[in-house]
């Protein structure tokens, strides 16, 4: 993974991403176990794409076990469930290794993917600014947001992203 940034004095811009109703941004990014995912080839599914920070921290780590647990309502609801975070593939296996994880967990080591959807931004903690990935879930369907969490709680959020699909 990219080393977070500091946020150079004077830099104030963030992204909002792309709003409810309009189309989602292509993709196509490896993923756990050596794979590969593009959007474009998920058009038949609703697609739960949700962004975190870092594997194997404590609310990333938590947030990936609730859609582990919730995996088989989300597949009935004719759902998939895609992790993306800018740490590496390998990364990415030891952490779903470690946890028993069984959602994909996609790779977006340059960033990109990230400031297509608006969820690179400045941070601060304890007084520090720095650029990082801003927790945050888009649900799409038939290839538009259907719906956008953003600065995500992590506790009943996948049930709540699970409900949204059903409401679809």
């Amino acid at each position: 993974m990219a080393p977070e940034k500091p946020v150079k004095s004077g830099s104030t811009k963030t992204q909002t991403g792309p709003q409810e109703g309009a189309r989602a941004p292509a993709f196509t990014l490896p993923s756990d176990g050596e794979g590969k995912v593009a959007l474009k080839d998920l058009a038949n599914s609703h697609v739960v794409l949700y962004f975190y920070p870092k594997d194997d921290t404590s609310g990333c780590t938590k947030e990936a076990i609730a859609f582990t647990e919730n995996l088989a309502k989300f597949k009935r609801a004719g759902a998939i469930v895609l992790g993306v975070s800018r740490d590496t593939v390998a990364k990415h296996d030891k952490f779903k290794a470690k946890h028993q994880l069984r959602i994909a967990l996609l790779s977006d080591e340059d960033g990109s993917v990230c400031e297509k959807y608006g969820v690179w931004v400045e941070k601060n903690m304890y007084g520090r600014k720095y650029m990082g990935i801003e927790r945050a879930t888009y649900l799409i369907s038939s290839g538009k947001i259907a719906k956008r969490w953003r600065k995500v709680k992590v506790a009943g959020h996948a049930e709540e992203v699970l409900e949204a699909i059903k409401a679809l």
